[in-house]
């Protein structure tokens, strides 16, 4: 059951998950460049520290009240859309798609009036097909308790790359998202993260080792599944 709320004794004997307001409040300073990566630690570990294990926060990049009062998610996250949806999907919590965003509607829906959404087939849809499947498959990245906790990766790029790992026992996902405007080049300390992955995206091999370095462009990503 779902609370339309941000508050963590609503999990103590009703409610399985809550709004994640905060997440999204923290991705769309970044996106206007009003935050850093930083705003996402404090979120991470403020949920970490003071949600239930079995807790799960709802996660979104678009919702009824945004779409209508605050913009679209094309406009209130501009070129930072896409890697805000994948976050949304490899991070913890539950991920949300507003009505139309699998067809990449970038209109302001009407509030309280009928107003049927155009659906047809678009990128953003097959993103979502894509992150959805790749959570299905990788119990690392199931929700709640079920789930891996994220644990951080150091980087070269602090504050404007996020990197971590998620594992399940046996099963790893790498993600490493550059959440800023410029290029970044991305190297990575410890070795709880090194292993034999393949890009979720292009299916090819990859090897993280102590020598792996990524090059970044401007909001893009890297999802490494074992």
């Amino acid at each position: 059951m779902l609370g339309e709320w941000e508050m963590r004794d609503l999990h103590r004997a009703a409610f399985d998950a809550t709004y994640a307001w905060s997440w999204a409040e923290a991705m769309t300073k970044i996106a206007k460049g009003l935050a850093d990566v930083n705003a996402l630690f404090i979120y991470y570990s403020w949920n970490e520290s003071s949600y239930p294990r079995d807790a799960m926060r709802m996660i979104y990049t678009s919702n009824h009240d945004q779409n209508a009062w605050e913009g679209t998610e094309y406009e209130r996250y501009g070129p930072a859309r896409e890697a805000a949806a994948v976050l949304s999907v490899v991070g913890e919590g539950i991920p949300m798609i507003y009505n139309g965003q699998e067809a990449g509607n970038a209109r302001r829906l009407q509030f309280f009036e009928k107003d049927p959404i155009v659906w047809k087939d678009d990128e953003q849809g097959e993103l979502f097909r894509r992150l959805f499947a790749l959570k299905h498959a990788h119990p690392a990245l199931w929700n709640g308790a079920w789930g891996g906790r994220m644990h951080a990766v150091v980087n070269s790029a602090p504050g404007k790359v996020l990197s971590f790992f998620r594992r399940v026992e046996g099963d790893t996902v790498f993600a490493v998202l550059n959440l800023s405007g410029e290029a970044q080049t991305a190297t990575f300390t410890g070795a709880h993260h090194h292993g034999s992955y393949r890009d979720a995206f292009s299916g090819d091999a990859v090897t993280v080792d102590g020598a792996t370095r990524f090059e970044m462009a401007p909001w893009s990503w890297r999802v490494l599944a074992t």
